[in-house]
């Protein structure tokens, strides 16, 4: 497919690299940053901090409402903050992709989810790089964030952008700089986090990171975009594997009798060679229970077959069982049957102090015990409602003289503002899968860990 018709030529004597570093250097380039979600919006808020004019760019009209009106969907990004952007004129939310065109740097910050087969969906990136490409000038950066398999950028993206006529590194720029934003991280913001990039050429490469140079305090230069995608997927890969490890560390524990937290706390002393990672009722998430598996996709094109890589995700997944088999057993030893047992989930989202349920492990051990005749309500500050196996069921708010009507007390997130002292004084059995009651004076059978 052609898209030529659809750009605009300029004269070929216009140095386009060397205006737009001018641009950039004096925070007048337009930046529009496509999807505004946990990615794309504490960028677009960063660059607009430091002056730059931001266009937060996305499909969802009442998103795009609420942004505008300065209310913000992310923890990270408070409604004030907006709201002076949007006052200074830094800032605009809007749903019409015709901004593209007399943007100077655009940035693609879109889900990358998986297909029930297990291939990499990146619908959304090709539909947003066309978008790109109807509105598409000389002397453009355009920056993809969204994770994905090695071989993207270069191999989709690059064939698409030169259809048009134009040359990557002389009249377009094109990189790759893979998102590592984590939500409701205190210590690490956007400017803390070094920033990779690897560009289609050199002149790509310097630019994306002369960019992100503005609001991050370093950046990482990469000989290619395949570098910087497969960055992002190791250090997931990385993730998911050592998560993996202590979740079956926390079998072997269970049966040889000794507390799976005493022992990693105990080896992480050592100042060296080591990195604690710890068990949990599974993995949840846009990052770690996906992007793996775009690699084990990639290489089975290289007639290789990954063997880490879903041994850990086997082993990951299979968490959500071990738990509910735990709390049937803790039930049974108390002459309860599981069936019509009433339980609480304290948190329902992947992760503490977010409210984001994407992946999230406390859903599938939710809609389990629902299935087995569990009557279960949950506690979370951050997600006032989820909807399981069709129905609907909303957060509840619970008393310490409420805790003990409950035959198991379940904590699935650790959640910092709820108030572990009161569950462990008022539940008579409480399972813990995120080690939140450690610490605290309790009785003896009270509390089960992983």
């Amino acid at each position: 497919m052609s898209y030529a018709s659809n750009v605009v030529s300029l004269p070929q004597s216009i140095d386009y690299h060397a205006l737009l570093c001018q641009k950039i250097q004096e925070h007048s380039a337009k930046v529009t940053v496509i999807g505004q979600g946990y990615v794309g919006l504490p960028l677009a808020v960063e660059f607009g901090r430091m002056g730059f004019t931001v266009t937060g760019l996305d499909v969802s009209a009442q998103r795009v409402q609420e942004l505008n009106e300065g209310r913000s969907p992310t923890p990270d990004i408070a409604d004030a903050d907006l709201q002076m952007l949007r006052m200074q004129g830094r800032y605009t939310a809007s749903d019409d992709f015709a901004c593209l065109a007399s943007s100077d740097v655009i940035l693609i910050c879109v889900p990358t989810p998986l297909r029930k087969s297990k291939d990499p969906d990146i619908s959304y990136v090709l539909d947003s790089a066309s978008s790109v490409i109807e509105h598409l000038r000389p002397g453009q950066l355009i920056i993809l964030e969204s994770t994905t398999y090695p071989g993207t950028t270069e191999e989709l993206l690059l064939p698409m952008f030169e259809d048009t006529g134009h040359e990557a590194g002389k009249d377009f720029f094109l990189a790759f700089s893979p998102e590592r934003i984590d939500p409701g991280n205190r210590d690490f913001k956007v400017k803390d986090i070094p920033k990779v990039t690897g560009g289609i050429t050199s002149q790509c490469t310097e630019l994306a990171a002369m960019f992100y140079g503005q609001i991050v305090n370093k950046v990482v230069q990469v000989s290619s975009p395949k570098v910087a995608e497969l960055a992002k997927l190791y250090e997931n890969v990385f993730r998911s594997v050592n998560i993996a490890l202590a979740n079956e560390f926390s079998l072997m524990c269970k049966q040889l009798g000794v507390s799976t937290r005493e022992v990693i706390d105990a080896a992480a002393s050592k100042p060296f060679g080591f990195m604690p990672f710890y068990p949990g009722p599974g993995i949840g998430g846009h990052c770690i229970p996906i992007d793996p598996a775009y690699l084990v996709w990639k290489m089975k094109f290289s007639n290789y077959q990954a063997r880490f890589i879903p041994l850990a995700e086997e082993i990951n997944q299979s968490m959500p069982a071990h738990v509910i088999h735990m709390m049937t057993d803790a039930l049974n030893l108390r002459r309860i049957c599981l069936n019509g047992a009433r339980v609480l989930a304290i948190g329902v989202a992947y992760k503490r102090d977010v409210g984001d349920i994407r992946e999230s492990p406390a859903l599938h051990i939710i809609e389990n015990l629902i299935g087995h005749g569990v009557n279960v309500d949950y506690v979370d500050p951050f997600v006032p409602a989820i909807e399981i196996a069709g129905r609907q069921l909303d957060a509840v708010e619970v008393g310490d003289d409420m805790l003990g009507n409950y035959d198991c007390v379940l904590i699935l997130t650790d959640h910092s503002s709820i108030d572990y002292h009161a569950i462990v004084r008022s539940a008579s059995l409480i399972l813990d899968t995120r080690g939140a009651t450690r610490g605290l004076p309790v009785q003896e059978n009270q509390v089960l860990t992983l």
